[in-house]
This record gives C-alpha cells, sequence and structure tokens, in this order.
C-alpha cells in the first residue's frame, strides 16, 4: 500500500513539471517569438492563445471527468496529446503555423490543471489549509526553469527553449501516470445543476474579482521580460527577477494555515488585489528603480501567492461533491482563460500607441475594480471552512 508521504510527492512532482513548463513559457517565449522575426503585435496575439484555451478548454474537460467519473483518466490523456502537440513547434516558425501549433498545445496542456487541484484538495480533506505546501512544488519547478534559462540564455541560442519544452512536457505525461486515484465524497449539492451554484451573487463576484486580477496579469506575463530587457536588465537579471516573485510566492503558501488562522479568505483575497494596485503601478513607473522593481516582485507574494491559494479555497468552499472538477475548471476558464486572454491582447495595442506605462496602470486600475467587487459581495463569507 502507498503512504500519504508517497501521494504527496507524487501530486508534488506533477506540479513541479506543470509550473515549469509556465517557467519557460512566460517568461521566454516571447523572446523566442521575437527572434524568429514577430511584431510586438504578433507576439502580444500568439502569447493570448494559451489563456484563450483556458478559457475554453477547462470546462469542457472537467464536465467530462465529472460525467465519466475517471478524472486521472482525463488528466492523463490530456498530458499524452499536449506533448504530442508540443513536437508541432520544432516545425514551424510563420505565424498562423505557431497559432495552430500554440492552439493544440494549449487546448491540451489547460485542461489537467483544474483537475488536479479538484484531486489535491479531495486529497486533503479538511487540511485544505496545507493546499500551498503541495502547490509550492509547482512555484519550485518555475524557480528552476526560469533561473536555469534565464543563466543559460547569456550563452546559448535562444532556440535550445524548444528542446527544454519537450523535456518538460515528458515529465508531465510521466507524472500524470503516478497521481493517486482519490474517490470524491458525494456531496447533498451533488443533484444540483451546477448553474445553481455559478449564478449564486457571492461566487459571480468571486469570479468577477478574479477575472479582473488575471486581466490586469496579462501584460506581466506577456510583455514583463521584454520590458526589462528593454530597459536594459540582462536575462539573467529578468530570470532573478522573475525568481524573486516566486520565491516570494512560496513563503505565502507555506504562511497559509497561518494566514487562515487570522483572516477570512475573502479577507485575504482582497489584500492580494489591493497589492496588485500597488505592484502595477511600481512596474509601469519606476522600472529604473531596481529596489523598487525588487518590491515589485516581492509583492507577487500577495499578487500570485495568496491570491490563488484563496480564491482556489474558495471555489472548493461553493463547488463540492461531483461538482468539484466542474468547479475548478470554470475557476480556470473565467479567470486565468479569458481574465489573461483578454489582458494579454490588449497589452499589444496598449504598450505600441501609450506605451507600457499606460499599459500597466490599466493592470492597476483593473485590480482596484477588483478590490471594489470583493468589498461589494464577498465580505460575508467566512471562509474558515478549511482551517
Amino acid at each position: 500500500m502507498h503512504t500519504q508521504s508517497n501521494y504527496y510527492w507524487r501530486i508534488a512532482g506533477f506540479y513541479f513539471f506543470y509550473f515549469a513548463f509556465v517557467g519557460m513559457f512566460s517568461p521566454y517565449w516571447a523572446l523566442y517569438l521575437k527572434s524568429i522575426g514577430f511584431g510586438v503585435v504578433e507576439i502580444g496575439m500568439l502569447m493570448s492563445v494559451q489563456p484563450v484555451m483556458r478559457m475554453l478548454a477547462p470546462s469542457l474537460w472537467g464536465w467530462l471527468a465529472d460525467h465519466s467519473g475517471r478524472r486521472l483518466m482525463v488528466v492523463q490523456l490530456a498530458a499524452a496529446l499536449s506533448a504530442l502537440a508540443y513536437c508541432g513547434v520544432f516545425f514551424v516558425d510563420q505565424f498562423w503555423g505557431m497559432l495552430l501549433v500554440l492552439a493544440a498545445l494549449s487546448f491540451f496542456w489547460s485542461a489537467s490543471m483544474p483537475l488536479v487541484e479538484a484531486t489535491t484538495l479531495t486529497y486533503l480533506g479538511k487540511r485544505s489549509a496545507h493546499y500551498g505546501r503541495i502547490r509550492s512544488w509547482g512555484s519550485v519547478g518555475f524557480i528552476v526553469a526560469v533561473l536555469g534559462l534565464g543563466y543559460a540564455l547569456d550563452y546559448i541560442d535562444i532556440r535550445w527553449l524548444l528542446w527544454v519544452g519537450l523535456f518538460i512536457m515528458l515529465g508531465i505525461l510521466l507524472f500524470s501516470h503516478l497521481i493517486p486515484h482519490v474517490p470524491v465524497e458525494s456531496h447533498h449539492s451533488d443533484d444540483q445543476p451546477v448553474l445553481r451554484i455559478v449564478m449564486q451573487p457571492q461566487v459571480l463576484a468571486l469570479f468577477g474579482a478574479c477575472f479582473l486580477m488575471a486581466l490586469a496579469h496579462g501584460p506581466y506575463y506577456t510583455f514583463y521580460s521584454l520590458y526589462l530587457v528593454e530597459h536594459g536588465y540582462s536575462k539573467s537579471a529578468v530570470g532573478m527577477l522573475w525568481a524573486l516573485g516566486v520565491i516570494c510566492e512560496i513563503g505565502v503558501f507555506f504562511l497559509m494555515p497561518w494566514l487562515m488562522r487570522h483572516a477570512t479568505l475573502p479577507q485575504i483575497l482582497t489584500v492580494s488585489l489591493a497589492l496588485a494596485v500597488l505592484r502595477f503601478v511600481l512596474i509601469g513607473w519606476q522600472v529604473d528603480s531596481l529596489p523598487l522593481v525588487l518590491f515589485a516582485q516581492v509583492l507577487h507574494a500577495a499578487t500570485f501567492g495568496s491570491f490563488h491559494a484563496s480564491s482556489v479555497a474558495l471555489i472548493h468552499h461553493f463547488f463540492r461533491g461531483r461538482h468539484q472538477s466542474r468547479g475548478q475548471a470554470l475557476f480556470g476558464s473565467i479567470t486565468y482563460g479569458a481574465g489573461g486572454m483578454l489582458g494579454g491582447l490588449l497589452s499589444g495595442p496598449l504598450w505600441q500607441h501609450w506605451g507600457a506605462s499606460v499599459m500597466y496602470s490599466m493592470s492597476a486600475l483593473a485590480a482596484l475594480l477588483g478590490v471594489l467587487l470583493m468589498r461589494w459581495k464577498l465580505r460575508s463569507v467566512e471562509g474558515h471552512s478549511s482551517r
């Protein structure tokens, strides 16, 4: 028989490789696209393909997982097909070919994470406050990728990025077959249509606030590396700045049990959004001040770390039983999918016509709207159920 420790490392391994791919793709793929001749608007469109698919695909895969009752089989199928689709990047260097390859890759790659999130929270049960300790291994994977590549790309051709991505994809595929089967417990809401849960005012407000946070991060994930390089930062410095943010994120993941003993989940989420306002103002207007750029990256602890942990826990609070997969899938679709897509698509024209400072100011405004939405509808949710 396998122990809980065995299960922990199996799930943690999947997170490690899944977010190592993010650490390869988000900071450096735009640099690769620029190296093969794409312009700013084309890069913005291509980098937005992934969030488009994260908007469309997870709900379909979540429905399939809940309907079939075979969540892990769906994760394994998605991992295999995403690895196969990724191989296409070796053969295309034109816009439409790259668009199609990234669309296929993202359609399958984005399927698995909401299902694994649901598996992790089911596995933890009443210990869901410790979700961050498992999820932190995804952050470690991100750091290994972003730091390693940041240094390596100062010395090697950026086309080696393609082979790194393939290795990571094979790691995702391997661990998709090692994740344990965790039975889903029945819940009194199982017979309700999922739309009834979604249409609750508090759930709509939660989705809205999370959408706005992802919208705010669209310019960050699309153009932050290019923005820093244009202001004189080396690729290794870019990698270190990305890694600093994620190191702080890991710290918050481990602090989440303590935070959840002293504040409700909506309070944590609201403060995360408020700190995002400050962070994007600093990025937009103080990029030439290294101390303030460093401080802005420290704030990633809030704008992603505590934001993600508290929002995932709130989704788990509202979507129970057989609705778990679809709840996490809807969260991924609306937040990192629709929000990230719109943020990425708007970032290219904003930068091109008004400059990066205005672009990041719009990010700050989106986060501020999220704060107002949280204060309006979600103050009354206790959110302590996962202590």
